[in-house]
């Protein structure tokens, strides 16, 4: 049953909603601790954090901020590089440039399909089905809106508001209009644990969550969305994807590693640290303390959180 933490006081929302700007600014900690308290309805301990999503609250404050390596891998353009350095280039999609501004693509030399991502964020899309239906203008106010935003400021999650805003041109993967499973594995000090596939974007969105071992592990299903209808079916190439995820996320204390299975070929897609901010609602509560447990972040720890 999904968790009833999840219906909006709407009357709440809107009374808020005024204040959340005043109090980003003022402490970003305290805006934190709110906005943690308001989606999951949850206090937020940053002194003895527990909960999953309360370790993650730590990690978006006070630890990724201020780690290159985060801000790096959280970039499109900057994790490829990183890829690079530890010689799995391999698994990267092919691109057809990366670009500064909108007007420097030639979209003559681009192939009728293909997707644009900006660099610096989440949900900064757009893919091309069909170069000769695309409304380029309409293209261009998305992303020159998108190039000027501070995603990390917007968010607070600043380990993006180091990266470089720019336009990345990525081979299109799928097939026709239908997109690719993704296979979203959760990496816990090193250690591959448990993951989500995503099927049907576009259409008909399911996520179905598993332990690593290919068990369901319904409790952890997120923020009301359904699982699929049928179970999806163990990539052959799986140990491999997960053997690449942890290799990937050796250095962070957690973070999700998205890869793509093309035909048997394995694609990475991004690297996520801060999963909706932290703020996941679990169908089952206990399932927040379970990965709660699996994740140490006592090194990282603060004497003192104020």
């Amino acid at each position: 049953m999904p968790n009833p933490n999840l219906k909006e006081n709407k009357l709440k929302r809107a009374l808020v909603a005024p204040f959340r700007g005043i109090v980003k600014w003022i402490s970003p900690t305290a805006f934190v601790k709110f906005q943690y308290r308001y989606i999951t309805h949850h206090t937020c301990d940053l002194s003895h954090p527990t909960r999953y999503t309360e370790k993650l609250q730590y990690l978006r404050l006070f630890v990724y901020p201020y780690d290159k390596r985060v801000s790096q891998c959280a970039g499109r353009v900057g994790v490829r590089d990183y890829l690079t350095e530890l010689h799995l280039d391999q698994y990267l999609i092919p691109i057809y440039g990366v670009f500064d501004t909108f007007e420097a693509i030639d979209f003559s030399k681009l192939p009728a399909q293909f997707v644009m991502k900006c660099s610096h964020g989440c949900a900064l899309n757009y893919i091309c089905y069909d170069k000769a239906a695309m409304n380029i203008p309409e293209v261009a106010k998305k992303f020159h809106k998108w190039l000027k935003l501070d995603y990390g400021k917007k968010t607070l999650e600043r380990h993006y508001s180091p990266i470089k805003p720019q336009i990345i041109i990525e081979k299109y993967i799928g097939q026709d209009h239908i997109l690719p499973a993704e296979y979203k594995i959760h990496v816990f000090n090193g250690k591959a644990r448990n993951l989500y596939v995503v099927t049907g974007r576009k259409i008909d969105i399911r996520y179905t969550n598993f332990y690593i071992d290919w068990t369901p592990f319904d409790g952890s299903q997120f923020n009301g969305w359904k699982k699929a209808d049928e179970m999806p079916e163990k990539p052959a190439n799986f140990a491999e994807m997960v053997a690449l995820a942890e290799k990937l996320a050796h250095p962070f204390p957690f973070v999700r590693v998205d890869l793509y299975d093309i035909d048997g070929k394995i694609y990475f897609g991004e690297m996520t640290f801060t999963p909706a901010k932290g703020t996941l609602i679990l169908d089952d509560d206990r399932c927040d303390f379970e990965m709660g447990r699996w994740l140490d972040i006592s090194s990282y720890m603060k004497k003192e959180t104020k």
